[in-house]
């Protein structure tokens, strides 16, 4: 690096340091106080961890096997034998609502990496580069907005076809246009700032000017909204899974268990309310600690 380039480079980040007011940093415990403040917060943190041991230990939480049947302990309701009751093989519903708990977040995280870095770099390039580029990215964006996001990821699957892998995909790909707008009007806010204005006139690349000082500035409120979609992607994936479309049977999956025991809903009610009600504390636990990252973000406490 020369001595223009590295004057450069720190004249601009002192400009940033200037313009963009400096975060202050919350005190020791803050976040400890406000779980204990706020219970249900302080339950969603606890399922969200649970979720994430059964995710990659599920052993720990439940020993035995998702998949070992036993005809002759089919439908057998909860109880002290088995807690979540059996489906109609004999299999253990408790272990398999654990063991599936790494398929559905493995979905929905995969499918919201998918759509958060495909809509950053989307974003970056409409709200950084040309006007017909812009234009172009964002004419494309309304269009796919003009779908709800399950039906866009129900013609994408009619076109790759069903499976896991091609569920998952589908549903990261029908969160792009939502990621990219945020991204374009953040960037849009942010080039127009003197310290980036600065780094372009004292001659830095382009690339480093979105790599140090635009990227840093849009990432925060993206990565805020994809920690609330976590749950919603899981849920859309469930709902793939549920339609024969994602896990097949006998996965140990939310969504096909969901499939299957709506069969026996009249004689064995737990065969769906106990992957059901996964699904929901799932979605609700993870969205309330999105919006709590939302809530900091914006200084608010209570």
């Amino acid at each position: 690096m020369t001595a223009a380039s590295a004057l450069a480079e720190r004249s601009a980040q002192a400009l940033g340091a200037a313009v963009l007011p400096a975060a202050d940093a919350p005190p020791a415990g803050r976040g400890r106080a406000a779980l204990l403040r706020r219970p249900g917060l302080l339950l969603a943190a606890v399922f969200t961890a649970l979720l994430l041991l059964a995710s990659l230990q599920p052993a720990w939480l439940a020993p035995g096997d998702p998949l070992e049947a036993n005809a002759r302990e089919a439908f057998l309701a909860p109880g002290a034998a088995h807690w979540l009751g059996t489906d109609e093989n004999g299999r253990d519903v408790y272990t398999r609502v654990v063991y599936g708990a790494r398929a559905s977040l493995v979905m929905g995280l995969a499918a919201t990496a998918i759509g958060l870095l495909a809509g950053v770099g989307l974003g970056l390039l409409a709200g950084l580069g040309h006007r017909w580029l812009d234009a172009a990215i964002m004419r494309l964006s309304d269009v796919l907005l003009a779908f709800p996001d399950m039906l866009l990821a129900l013609v994408i699957i009619a076109f790759w076809g069903q499976g896991m892998l091609n569920a998952t995909v589908a549903v990261g790909v029908a969160s792009i246009p939502r990621y990219a707008r945020l991204v374009r009007a953040q960037a849009h806010v942010v080039r127009r700032a003197s310290y980036v204005e600065a780094a372009a006139t004292l001659g830095l690349h382009p690339l480093t000017i979105v790599h140090r000082h635009v990227l840093p500035n849009v990432i925060k409120p993206v990565f805020i909204l994809a920690t609330i979609g976590i749950g919603t992607k899981i849920a859309a994936g469930a709902s793939l899974s549920f339609l024969g479309l994602g896990a097949p049977p006998p996965s140990p999956e939310w969504g096909s268990m969901l499939a299957v025991g709506r069969n026996f809903l009249a004689n064995a009610w737990w065969l769906t309310a106990m992957p059901g009600l996964a699904v929901t504390l799932t979605v609700l636990s993870i969205t309330a600690l999105g919006r709590e990252l939302l809530r900091r973000s914006e200084g608010r406490t209570t």
